[in-house]
């Protein structure tokens, strides 16, 4: 099975990804860990990467394309955070077609633009391992603590209020012609990513069935 969770920055994909792949039995692979892993590596490629994410603006289509062509040769996987645009989104078709594979599904985590400040603004991050925790919804036991590894809570440059109205213009722009993409080459299951990570797992599993 092969499969995309979409949905636009704040949506709770990086959430369902996790609980999905382990309950589907899917490798996840997420655009954004692996690019945060090359910066905190401070490669070559991490470098790059770190002035794009730090304006709020999406790594280029040639860089993240080459990365995913790199992790897609298996047979069961979850793509989370690419494509985010038309051109990805056909390269990636190109990738698939040329390995001999074919996407099952897409999953859409519809979500209103308040709803996403209200979720950015207010997540915090472990410097150190990464965990992700929210000031309202998700709080650690002790505040600017990680719960996992005791490191410290910070917020993420691109969760600032300009940059998220940034991110959110950007992916409002380019929503629409990927799942005009998709339509009509597999199933599109779309959720409201409004509710709660519990009521999003539910209706997905239930679409799903």
């Amino acid at each position: 099975m092969k499969a995309i969770i979409f949905g636009s920055p704040g949506s709770g994909k990086g959430t369902q990804a996790v609980i999905l792949s382990e309950y589907l039995k899917l490798k996840k692979i997420s655009l954004g860990d692996i690019l945060r892993e090359e910066v905190k590596k401070e490669s070559d490629l991490g470098k790059e990467v770190k002035s794009f994410v730090e304006k709020g603006i999406l790594v280029s289509d040639e860089l993240v394309s080459r990365v995913i062509e790199e992790n897609i040769k298996i047979d069961n996987f979850l793509l989370d955070g690419y494509p985010r645009n038309l051109k990805q989104a056909q390269h990636l078709e190109k990738t698939l077609e040329k390995n001999d594979k074919k996407l099952d599904f897409l999953i859409y985590l519809d979500i209103d633009e308040k709803a996403v400040e209200d979720r950015l603004s207010q997540r915090r991050v472990c410097k150190l391992c990464g965990a992700n925790f929210h000031l309202e919804n998700m709080p650690s036991k002790e505040e600017g603590v990680c719960d996992i590894c005791d490191g410290e809570l910070i917020q993420r440059k691109d969760d600032t209020p300009e940059v998220i109205k940034k991110r959110w213009e950007i992916f409002s722009n380019e929503s629409k012609s990927i799942l005009e993409f998709y339509t009509g080459k597999l199933k599109i299951i779309k959720v409201n990513a409004n509710e709660d990570k519990d009521s999003i797992f539910s209706d997905i599993k239930e679409q799903l069935q």
